[in-house]
């Protein structure tokens, strides 16, 4: 698989198709996507709707079949492809889109190295996906919300590293404008408190 330059850092996709059969691919065109659909061993038919739109992505789409019947073949599979494309493009994005948990630790190790890496229960959910669907401020709002909650006690404490963070969300295609506006409407739903350079969190009634 080529890696495409087009528009930023590629994007690496790889389904779990054990676990999550997604009915179609649905992807951006202003973004560089490599998709990986791991088909487990006993799995012997897929949609004519994903296959079509597999077809239509060329040489940015392949199949992979896992010939072993063990409980984690697949889950090595992956593993497997993801080193090899990580070690071609470390500067990728990487996508797995299964419902397995036990990617996490995995993920959780990548991450403290600085890969861009995450899970996510529905290739929806990725949010380039989202952005890409979503047009309004009030949608990439709930967007970032939900990012926030999910990051517990790990969230940015300072200004600067919450549009950070907001930024790397939304794969750093946010202009300097849309992010100071997406944090404006945080505040005014009074969901962050800035004080000078801190950041004081009102998601839930426990947060401090």
């Amino acid at each position: 698989m080529e890696i495409n330059e087009k528009k930023g850092r590629t994007n690496y996709i790889f389904i779990d198709y054990e676990n999550v059969q997604p009915s179609s691919l649905s992807l951006p065109p202003d973004y560089p996507f490599k998709v990986l659909l791991f088909i487990g061993a006993n799995q012997t038919k897929i949609s004519v709707e994903l296959a079509a739109s597999m077809q239509e992505l060329g040489k940015n789409a392949e199949y992979i079949k896992i010939e072993g019947n063990g409980k984690n073949a697949l889950d090595f599979h992956v593993a497997f492809y993801l080193g090899k494309l990580f070690e071609k493009d470390p500067n990728g994005y990487f996508h797995i889109i299964s419902k397995d948990s036990g990617f996490d630790l995995l993920i959780k190790h990548l991450r403290e190295r600085r890969v861009l890496i995450q899970r996510y229960n529905q290739i929806n959910d990725i949010p380039i996906l989202k952005i890409s669907n979503s047009k309004t401020l009030s949608e990439k709002t709930e967007e970032i919300v939900r990012f926030l909650i999910n990051r517990g006690n790990a969230k940015p404490r300072k200004l600067e590293n919450l549009s950070n963070a907001i930024n790397a969300l939304f794969m750093k295609t946010l202009d300097a404008e849309e992010l100071n506006n997406l944090i404006k409407e945080l505040i005014r739903r009074d969901l962050v408190v800035i004080d000078g350079s801190k950041v004081h969190y009102k998601l839930t009634s426990d947060e401090p």
